[in-house]
C-alpha cells in the first residue's frame, strides 16, 4: 500500500512562518548590524542557513541525506 509521507500545505506554512520569528529573532540578536570583525556579525552565516530551511521547508527536501554516508 502507497502512502504519502509529505507534510499538509497548513503544516508548511506553519513551518515557515516559525522559521521566520526565528530567523528575525536571530537576526536582531546576533545578526546584521550587530558589529563583529567585518561589521554584519553573524548575518551572511544566518542567511544562508536560513535559504537551505526555507529551501527545504518549500521543496520537501532533505539536505542532510546529502551529507550521509553512502550504504
Amino acid at each position: 500500500m502507497y502512502r504519502d509521507n509529505r507534510p499538509g500545505c497548513l503544516m508548511g506554512l506553519l513551518q515557515l512562518f516559525l522559521l521566520d520569528k526565528l530567523f528575525n529573532w536571530l537576526q536582531r540578536s546576533f545578526g546584521f548590524g550587530r558589529g563583529g570583525l567585518i561589521g554584519c556579525g553573524c548575518g551572511p552565516l544566518l542567511l544562508v542557513i536560513f535559504l537551505c530551511l526555507a529551501t527545504m521547508i518549500m521543496c520537501n527536501t532533505n539536505w542532510l541525506k546529502l551529507f550521509a554516508p553512502a550504504g
